[in-house]
């Protein structure tokens, strides 16, 4: 209504249909009403609610993600997961894109044919990695082969988690969620970072030249 000046009733259809709200840096929620009903089984509203009722407004950003990830079956990392829990931060707390108590975090996914095993090994096995990134600053943490890894980053504060999972048949999809970072512009930097790595990834191993 702020943003607007608009009425209570038209100021929410335009937060529940995902959309931009003039004057505003980005969109506050993830995607739209519908599109989350789809994702997820519940709308926006729902959502808020279930989170307010849990009281979410006063857990971190770690706990509410595993408490939507256990409500839908997946892991804290999911795209389903996290669009909750960042809309949520965004419309309740004030959040920034991408901000949570820790710093900002940026999310970038790619769909690579081929095996999710295939594609794990090219991104934790350090001499297969690379051939897709050069500048290896990844010291690995942690890793569930063909699930996930955790590295730290340039033996800085920052972290890099890697997800892996199966997209359809001879398809597989990593998502990499740099975490931690300390503003609003190493965020940006990021992103177009890992946006280039990731499309360097999917064209070596789709060129087969990690055969």
């Amino acid at each position: 209504m702020a943003k607007t000046g608009e009425s209570y009733t038209a100021a929410r259809a335009v937060l529940l249909a995902g959309q931009d709200v003039p004057g505003a840096a980005a969109p506050v929620l993830a995607t739209s009403d519908e599109t989350i009903r789809e994702r997820t089984g519940r709308g926006w509203e729902e959502w808020f609610d279930l989170l307010d009722e849990w009281g979410a407004a006063e857990k971190s950003h770690r706990e509410t993600a595993r408490w939507v990830a256990d409500q839908l079956g997946v892991v804290p990392l999911a795209w389903n997961a996290q669009a909750v829990v960042g809309s949520y931060e965004r419309a309740r707390l004030g959040r920034a894109v991408g901000q949570h108590e820790d710093g900002f975090t940026v999310s970038v996914s790619r769909t690579v044919a081929v095996s999710v095993e295939r594609l794990y090994d090219a991104v934790v096995d350090a001499t297969r990695r690379a051939g897709w990134l050069p500048e290896d600053r990844l010291l690995q943490r942690t890793a569930t082969r063909p699930r996930s890894a955790r590295f730290d980053w340039n033996g800085g504060a920052t972290r890099v988690h890697v997800t892996f999972d199966v997209k359809d048949a001879g398809r597989s999809r990593v998502t990499v969620s740099h975490v931690r970072l300390a503003d609003a512009d190493a965020a940006t930097a990021m992103k177009a970072f890992w946006q280039e790595r990731l499309d360097g990834l999917k064209a070596w191993l789709e060129g087969g030249s990690d055969a």
